[in-house]
């Protein structure tokens, strides 16, 4: 289990591009296109299942927004921040 992560931990290890809401950390990314959207959805689904950490994805025509958080430890935690950044690395790589 992981620690949940103090609100000046979230401030300095939340990626550029993220933000806060709540117990959540939030970014919605923009596409070109539809398919462009669904194929890095499915990317950054078979890394979280590589990490075992599963964030919740919504798809929309131009924009797949990603939300984290660690439902078991009720909050923000560094596993997040970790998918937070190898979702980052899928949209740029």
């Amino acid at each position: 289990m992981a620690d949940l992560l103090s609100d000046d931990e979230i401030d300095a290890q939340l990626p550029d591009g993220w933000e806060r809401e709540d117990d959540e950390i939030v970014r919605t990314y923009e596409f070109d296109d539809y398919l462009q959207g669904v194929s890095f959805a499915g990317d950054v689904g078979e890394v979280a299942e590589e990490q075992f950490h599963h964030p919740e994805i919504r798809i929309r025509y131009e924009e797949v927004e990603v939300r984290l958080t660690s439902h078991e430890e009720g909050g923000i935690t560094d596993a997040d921040i970790e998918m937070a950044e190898l979702a980052d690395e899928e949209y740029g790589g």
